[in-house]
This record gives structure tokens, sequence and C-alpha cells, in this order.
């Protein structure tokens, strides 16, 4: 778990996984929510709730675990709503340090 950069990451939607491959984890701000994508050791996609905690003081998550990055960005439903890819041009993309 990371904390989200000051500065907005420019991302073009095709760049999107291409980023989360190599950086392993990004936060996503969206209709005054921010999310932590992250990956589970490398294998699994998830998005979590940055505002909810578990007892380890960790996000909770909040949409289905995949098991690849493209899957996840065009089927994983955050908080049971729409797809990150349908809320790409909504949102704005900060790294995680």
């Amino acid at each position: 778990m990371g904390v989200r950069a000051d500065e907005a990451l420019e991302l073009e939607f095709d760049d999107l996984t291409d980023y989360l491959r190599n950086h392993h984890s990004a936060y996503m701000e969206v209709n005054g929510k921010l999310y932590y994508l992250t990956d589970v050791k490398k294998h699994y996609w998830r998005a979590q709730d940055t505002t909810k905690l578990n007892e380890k003081n960790h996000y909770c998550d909040c949409s289905d675990i995949v098991n690849n990055v493209d899957e996840f960005i065009g089927a994983v439903a955050v908080d049971d709503g729409p797809s990150i890819r349908e809320v790409f041009d909504d949102a704005t993309f900060y790294a995680s340090v």
C-alpha cells in the first residue's frame, strides 16, 4: 500500500495497462472517491476503497480479484458500479509512491 503522489499521471487509456504492469499499482480518483488499483503478488488485480481499512490497517477490496490486468481494466466493477474502462475519461490517475 503506497501513498498517492501529488502530481496526476498523464495517461491515455491504452497506456494504463502497461503502467500497471510496470508499476504494480496506481491511485484512481473518480466521482469524489479515491481507489487504489493494485496487484496481488504480481498475479492478480483488484481495486480497493481508500476510505475503508481492515484490521491490518490496509485498504478494503471493493472489486473482484481477477488474474490479468486487461480483464481488470475492462470488466472489473468498482463498488458494484461501472468498470475502470467506463470511468476512465472522468478519472484522474496518480502514482503510488
